[in-house]
């Protein structure tokens, strides 16, 4: 009789979970949340070292923003973002969230400086500010790449 009753037991767990597969496949997929608008005339830039400066082995990087606030990823709230460093062009998708990597730094503490160590030689440096879900806003505010000299 316990053979019996595990083997039921068992179709019974089966059939039961075939069901419930069957009824979660049919709930329809989450929508992606849209981007993030950003306001007219956004502007992401680096206010710290200027374009061709030359600057030390470690130094510091300061963010400018204008017509939009800082706020920490995760946190959702309209004319907001954080700021991403992009170090020597390194690419990246403007339609998925930023990745983040030796040269794609992400600030989502809402950081509006840092000290950078590059090795010496030229470098480019541009900032990419980005959503609470790290997407490029729409329109992207992206800032004019500078040319740096690291001694």
């Amino acid at each position: 009789m316990s053979i019996i009753n595990t083997a039921l037991t068992a179709a019974v767990i089966l059939i039961t979970s075939s069901i419930m597969s069957a009824e979660e496949s049919k709930k329809p997929s989450p929508k992606a949340e849209p981007k993030m608008t950003s306001p007219k005339g956004a502007k992401a830039y680096i206010i710290f070292p200027k374009d061709g400066k030359t600057v030390k082995t470690k130094f510091l990087v300061r963010f400018g923003l204008k017509k939009m606030g800082i706020a920490p990823a995760g946190i959702k709230f309209p004319n907001t973002g954080h700021h991403h460093l992009i170090i020597d062009g390194a690419k990246f998708d403007m339609n998925l969230p930023l990745p983040m990597s030796d040269t794609l730094k992400h600030f989502g503490a809402g950081q509006t400086e840092t000290f950078l160590e590059l090795k010496p030689g030229k470098h480019t440096l541009k900032l990419v500010f980005a959503d609470h879900l790290h997407r490029v806003h729409e329109p992207p505010v992206i800032s004019e790449e500078i040319t740096i000299t690291v001694k």
